[in-house]
């Protein structure tokens, strides 16, 4: 039978090792900020906002919630961003994305400070983490080498296949999983016979947003499988890009959806923060 790979259990882990750092930060007197923008009402980005403010105030982090109308212009939010970066009280800044289309998201990306960009989408922090220096890494790709390192899974020599080339998924994951000497395979959409190459894989990190689209046809036998995908079926019930019974069978480990990846988002985004703090004092 699989390993179910827990990313509750794991980010609870983190966040209770964050915890205890922050603790001893706030007995030396240094107090971490992060300030959190939403724009807009999705109620998705509502969730997920609402989620790190949860984690924010279980680790110790001060949070600054900026909720602004859908009708905020560029400028504004453009100026908010200058404000926060001049603020020495203020050591991460979090711009919830999707953006309401009038706002160009690369133009605010960017206006992040390097040092205080905790999602890790400055291409700047894509510029180290391609040349392997220090900089903030994407959250989800983050969390999945945790999921991996911290279930004993070795990455060392394993062939990887990543399905999916986003800035924010599927590019960072691959970078990641080279800098931890794995051989590393990016298939995508117009990739020839998917199945051949995936199939290789002695781990398989699948991100395409296609609900269940991975079905034992296409996995190694024994093969780790992370699922990054979520997507709410008709029955309401959440599922991934794999068909997790179909799949879980004839694999070693495997991620559930939800529970899996999605926890670790988090988990690591606080981590930055932290780390955020401790590069800038």
């Amino acid at each position: 039978m699989a390993q179910i790979i827990d990313g509750k259990a794991i980010s609870a882990q983190i966040k209770d090792e964050l915890k205890q750092k922050v603790s001893d930060m706030k007995a030396q007197g240094k107090e971490i900020t992060l300030a959190v923008i939403q724009v807009g009402t999705d109620p998705a980005s509502t969730v997920y906002v609402g989620n790190k403010k949860k984690a924010c105030e279980y680790i110790g982090i001060r949070s600054l919630a900026y909720e602004l109308p859908e009708e905020t212009t560029e400028q504004e939010l453009l100026s908010l961003i200058d404000g926060l970066n001049q603020r020495t009280d203020v050591n991460g800044i979090l711009v919830q994305l999707p953006l309401p289309a009038h706002i160009d998201e690369d133009k605010v990306i960017r206006s992040i400070a390097p040092e205080k960009d905790v999602d890790g989408f400055h291409p700047q922090s894509v510029g180290a983490l391609c040349i392997g220096e220090k900089g903030f890494v994407s959250c989800t790709p983050a969390g999945i080498i945790q999921l991996l390192k911290r279930s004993g899974i070795e990455i060392t020599g394993k062939e990887c296949v990543v399905v999916g080339r986003s800035n924010i998924v599927g590019k960072p994951m691959a970078l990641l999983l080279l800098r931890e000497n794995g051989t590393v395979t990016v298939a995508h959409s117009k990739t020839k016979d998917l199945a051949s190459v995936t199939k290789r894989a002695d781990i398989l990190v699948a991100a395409i947003g296609k609900p269940k689209f991975f079905t034992r046809e296409y996995i190694k036998e024994g093969a780790v499988v992370i699922d990054v995908g979520i997507h709410r079926m008709e029955n309401k019930k959440l599922c991934g890009d794999v068909d997790y019974d179909d799949v879980a069978p004839v694999c070693s480990a495997i991620t559930p959806v939800p529970g899996g990846v999605g926890p670790m988002t988090i988990a690591m985004l606080m981590s930055n923060c932290v780390e955020s703090a401790s590069m800038q004092w």
